[in-house]
């Protein structure tokens, strides 16, 4: 997967400039990164969510507030419960945040009245939360992560993977003039397209978001195609709004090097307090083995 490019897509990392950051002593930067939080409106654009949740691993749980077409859904506080019975183990802050808001956006998509899953949202998630991960202590971890976050959205991690990796390598396949040209071909990522195409035009069973768009770009981005004309082609042959594809590409693009820029500050963070924990291990043998001279020399001396 290509090198991180960005990060508050999924978290709105607040105004600090990277040179401020660098000024953070050790002592407070682990909690400095709580700032790390995902704009609500970039994955989801909606003017009236109100989330509020609890720091507290005794009552980590969100209070979100929208209006809402769909019944009998499950609350998103329920959402986020099955994704913590599902994976247990402490998930480092910087990116538990960013996971948690992004689980609150994808269940608002999710129980969405006009939501119907497709591939090209998958892969725009896969990439998203891919990219989000890489760097991760353990890839065991990170795919147990994957596994517990769609399961919680009750939908299937597996269909997620593998429907992104057919877009994928059927993509590598296509240049710019094949990749828009989709729907006077046959083929079964073609046949995706088409129906996506097929409802977005009827404007029945298709709600755009974020994801959708990324995942459009990750399939020119592997055509060798991300010329903005191939791109208004694509969108004219799917009846998206290239308009609101350039406008979510460009914070996706802008935001995920922020991921970069933090993902640097932890490490630098974590490698001067191992640092220090090896001096503070030496220090403490020196004086043990000068203790040690001296009882000896006094017993010695008797």
């Amino acid at each position: 997967m290509a090198a991180v490019s960005s990060v508050s897509t999924f978290s709105g990392i607040k105004k600090q400039s990277f040179d401020s950051f660098k000024k953070i002593s050790a002592r407070n930067l682990s909690s400095n990164f709580e700032a790390f939080k995902l704009r609500l409106s970039f994955f989801y654009g909606l003017d009236s969510v109100n989330i509020s949740y609890s720091n507290s691993e005794k009552s980590r749980c969100f209070a979100v507030h929208c209006m809402s077409t769909a019944t009998d859904v499950p609350t998103v506080s329920e959402t986020k419960l099955n994704f913590l019975k599902a994976y247990k183990r402490p998930i480092p802050s910087i990116y538990g945040t960013v996971l948690q808001e992004l689980l609150v956006q994808q269940h608002l998509m999710r129980y969405k009245r006009t939501y119907k899953y497709d591939a090209v949202f998958a892969l725009g998630f896969v990439t998203v939360y891919d990219r989000l991960m890489e760097g991760y202590p353990s890839d065991e971890d990170r795919e147990a992560i994957f596994q517990a976050y769609i399961k919680a959205l009750k939908e299937e991690p597996e269909k997620y993977r593998s429907d992104a990796q057919k877009l994928e390598e059927w993509a590598r396949t296509q240049n710019a003039g094949t990749l828009v040209d989709f729907s006077s071909r046959k083929g079964e990522v073609e046949s995706i397209l088409k129906d996506i195409a097929e409802r977005a035009g009827s404007k029945e069973g298709f709600s755009y978001s974020r994801f959708f768009a990324i995942g459009l770009f990750r399939l020119l981005e592997l055509a060798n195609a991300t010329e903005p004309a191939i791109l208004e082609k694509l969108c004219a042959a799917l009846n998206v709004n290239k308009k609101s594809v350039d406008r979510d590409l460009d914070v996706y693009r802008n935001l995920l090097s922020k991921l970069v820029q933090a993902k640097e500050l932890l490490k630098e963070y974590v490698d001067r307090e191992k640092k220090k924990r090896e001096e503070r291990a030496e220090s403490q043998k020196a004086s043990e083995a000068v203790k040690k001279c001296l009882v000896e020399s006094q017993y010695a001396g008797l």
